[in-house]
Protein backbone atom coordinates (compact mmCIF):
# COMPACT_ATOMS: atom_id res chain seq x y z
CA UNK A 1 0.00 0.00 0.00
CA UNK A 2 1.77 3.38 -0.66
CA UNK A 3 0.59 5.68 1.82
CA UNK A 4 0.16 9.67 0.93
CA UNK A 5 1.64 11.83 4.26
CA UNK A 6 1.25 15.41 4.29
CA UNK A 7 1.87 16.11 0.75
CA UNK A 8 -0.41 17.51 -2.37
CA UNK A 9 -1.63 14.27 -4.62
CA UNK A 10 -1.76 14.45 -7.95
CA UNK A 11 -3.50 12.74 -10.84
CA UNK A 12 -2.30 13.02 -14.13
CA UNK A 13 -4.24 9.98 -16.89
CA UNK A 14 -3.75 9.64 -20.65
CA UNK A 15 -4.89 7.95 -23.61
CA UNK A 16 -2.66 6.18 -26.38
CA UNK A 17 -2.87 4.11 -29.12
CA UNK A 18 -0.18 1.37 -28.62
CA UNK A 19 -0.51 0.53 -32.68
CA UNK A 20 -2.72 0.60 -35.70
CA UNK A 21 -1.20 -3.14 -37.48
CA UNK A 22 -4.11 -4.06 -39.84
CA UNK A 23 -3.00 -0.61 -41.80
CA UNK A 24 0.75 -1.75 -42.62
CA UNK A 25 0.37 -5.63 -41.95
CA UNK A 26 2.55 -5.25 -39.04
CA UNK A 27 3.60 -8.10 -36.77
CA UNK A 28 0.47 -8.20 -34.37
CA UNK A 29 -1.60 -8.60 -37.55
CA UNK A 30 0.21 -11.00 -39.39
CA UNK A 31 2.64 -12.55 -36.89
CA UNK A 32 2.41 -15.51 -34.79
CA UNK A 33 3.99 -17.19 -31.47
CA UNK A 34 4.91 -13.90 -28.96
CA UNK A 35 4.92 -10.72 -29.45
CA UNK A 36 5.03 -7.22 -27.62
CA UNK A 37 4.72 -3.71 -28.04
CA UNK A 38 6.08 -0.93 -25.80
CA UNK A 39 5.28 2.39 -25.19
CA UNK A 40 6.66 4.97 -23.48
CA UNK A 41 4.88 7.63 -21.26
CA UNK A 42 6.57 10.68 -20.14
CA UNK A 43 4.41 12.41 -17.17
CA UNK A 44 3.95 16.61 -18.06
CA UNK A 45 5.68 17.21 -14.54
CA UNK A 46 6.99 14.67 -12.69
CA UNK A 47 5.56 12.92 -9.11
CA UNK A 48 7.35 13.43 -5.75
CA UNK A 49 8.15 9.77 -5.92
CA UNK A 50 7.03 6.52 -7.99
CA UNK A 51 3.58 6.94 -8.46
CA UNK A 52 0.94 4.45 -8.50
CA UNK A 53 -0.31 3.18 -12.12
CA UNK A 54 -3.64 1.68 -13.51
CA UNK A 55 -3.33 1.12 -17.41
CA UNK A 56 -6.45 -0.36 -19.10
CA UNK A 57 -7.30 -1.97 -22.49
CA UNK A 58 -9.92 1.36 -23.56
CA UNK A 59 -10.26 -0.42 -27.25
CA UNK A 60 -9.58 -3.31 -29.03
CA UNK A 61 -9.56 -4.58 -32.26
CA UNK A 62 -9.04 -8.20 -32.42
CA UNK A 63 -9.71 -10.61 -35.27
CA UNK A 64 -12.61 -12.94 -34.06
CA UNK A 65 -11.93 -16.66 -35.72
CA UNK A 66 -9.00 -17.58 -33.44
CA UNK A 67 -8.45 -17.29 -29.28
CA UNK A 68 -8.26 -13.64 -28.38
CA UNK A 69 -5.07 -13.25 -26.20
CA UNK A 70 -3.94 -10.11 -24.78
CA UNK A 71 -2.31 -8.82 -21.70
CA UNK A 72 -1.28 -5.22 -20.78
CA UNK A 73 0.83 -4.55 -18.30
CA UNK A 74 3.29 -1.67 -16.77
CA UNK A 75 7.20 -1.77 -16.49
CA UNK A 76 9.57 0.57 -15.97
CA UNK A 77 8.03 3.09 -13.50
CA UNK A 78 9.65 6.25 -12.16
CA UNK A 79 8.48 9.77 -11.01
CA UNK A 80 9.10 11.49 -14.71
CA UNK A 81 7.09 7.90 -16.65
CA UNK A 82 6.60 5.03 -17.09
CA UNK A 83 6.30 1.84 -20.02
CA UNK A 84 2.46 0.08 -20.72
CA UNK A 85 3.37 -2.94 -22.53
CA UNK A 86 0.69 -5.05 -24.35
CA UNK A 87 1.77 -8.49 -25.28
CA UNK A 88 -0.79 -11.28 -27.09
CA UNK A 89 0.49 -14.84 -28.40
CA UNK A 90 -0.40 -17.78 -30.70
CA UNK A 91 -2.55 -17.47 -33.26
CA UNK A 92 -3.69 -14.06 -32.25
CA UNK A 93 -4.01 -11.16 -34.86
CA UNK A 94 -4.36 -7.88 -33.26
CA UNK A 95 -5.32 -4.97 -35.91
CA UNK A 96 -5.31 -2.16 -33.00
CA UNK A 97 -5.34 -1.03 -29.15
CA UNK A 98 -5.99 1.66 -27.02
CA UNK A 99 -4.44 1.92 -23.86
CA UNK A 100 -5.92 4.69 -20.84
CA UNK A 101 -3.73 5.04 -17.55
CA UNK A 102 -4.04 6.95 -14.85
CA UNK A 103 -1.07 7.71 -12.58
CA UNK A 104 -1.72 8.93 -8.71
CA UNK A 105 1.25 10.04 -6.72
CA UNK A 106 2.95 12.70 -4.45
CA UNK A 107 3.32 16.18 -5.72
CA UNK A 108 4.91 19.73 -4.90
CA UNK A 109 2.37 22.14 -3.41
CA UNK A 110 3.47 25.94 -3.27
CA UNK A 111 3.18 25.49 0.52
CA UNK A 112 6.15 23.14 1.08
CA UNK A 113 9.16 24.06 2.37
CA UNK A 114 12.63 23.51 0.27
CA UNK A 115 15.25 21.89 2.72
Amino acid sequence: MQKFGFSAVGVLQGSVQMFSAFEDNGIMWTGHGPRRETRRIDFSEPFQTVPVIHVSISMWDIESSANQRADIATQNITAEGFDIVFRTWGDTRVARIRADWLAIGAVRHDDDFDL
